[in-house]
């Protein structure tokens, strides 16, 4: 994987993986070269090499990286939370959050997953799991409790994920909604795709001054 040289090592490396984030964002894994990292970055190809030893390995290291993230802020997110309805709402909230701050890591994290190679691509294939699991345990959690009605709970999580990972497809910075406001409507679909109707212990998210309206959104 990637080796770094000497105190600048650090650094370099960094300028390495923000250039090439870019670069396959907006030009997509096999159109890029490493001989265009390179320039980005003002050095020469090979002591590129120094850094990382091939174009996989940058994939590789830039998604790895992006699903450690991923996992380690959700953690944060749930940590303190009980109860299934209040997991639920942190981790939907969380998960609007982040996928509009980390556009271009997830984005890439779902479109470039067919580029790496097997062994790489079982590596984050199973951090993809650990990730689902949280919300199916959860889930799982609220039909125990009686809160939730839901015939499967694997079925479940992979829906609500896809709809929630739509926002990268259409959410603008510039748009009507802000980022609160989006992750409130993506709290009231997910609770009314799973929620027992005959439920009392339904809990809301806080909510939304009415003149709250503008910074965000198609």
């Amino acid at each position: 994987m990637a080796r770094t040289l000497g105190s600048s090592g650090p650094a370099t490396l960094e300028a390495i993986r923000r250039a090439g984030l870019r670069l396959i964002y907006e030009r997509g894994y096999e159109a890029m070269s490493l001989r265009q990292l390179a320039s980005e970055i003002g050095m020469s190809q090979g002591s590129l090499y120094n850094h990382i030893a091939t174009k996989q390995d940058l994939l590789f290291l830039l998604v790895r990286d992006h699903m450690q993230d991923l996992l380690d802020h959700a953690d944060r997110a749930l940590d303190g939370i009980t109860g299934a309805s209040e997991r639920l709402i942190a981790l939907v909230e969380f998960h609007v959050a982040y996928h509009i701050d980390r556009k271009r890591e997830v984005f890439m994290s779902y479109s470039e997953l067919r580029s790496l190679e097997p062994r790489n691509f079982e590596v984050i294939v199973a951090m993809r799991k650990a990730y689902e699991t949280k919300l199916i345990a959860i889930l799982r959690e609220g039909s125990a409790a009686g809160l939730f009605t839901i015939t499967d709970h694997q079925a479940a999580a992979y829906g609500i994920l896809a709809m929630l990972a739509g926002i990268l497809n259409w959410y603008n910075p510039k748009g009507r909604l802000s980022k609160k406001e989006l992750a409130a409507i993506f709290v009231e679909m997910v609770q009314g795709a799973v929620y027992d109707r005959s439920a009392e212990a339904r809990v809301s998210p806080a909510p939304l001054p009415v003149k709250a309206r503008a910074r965000t959104v198609a």
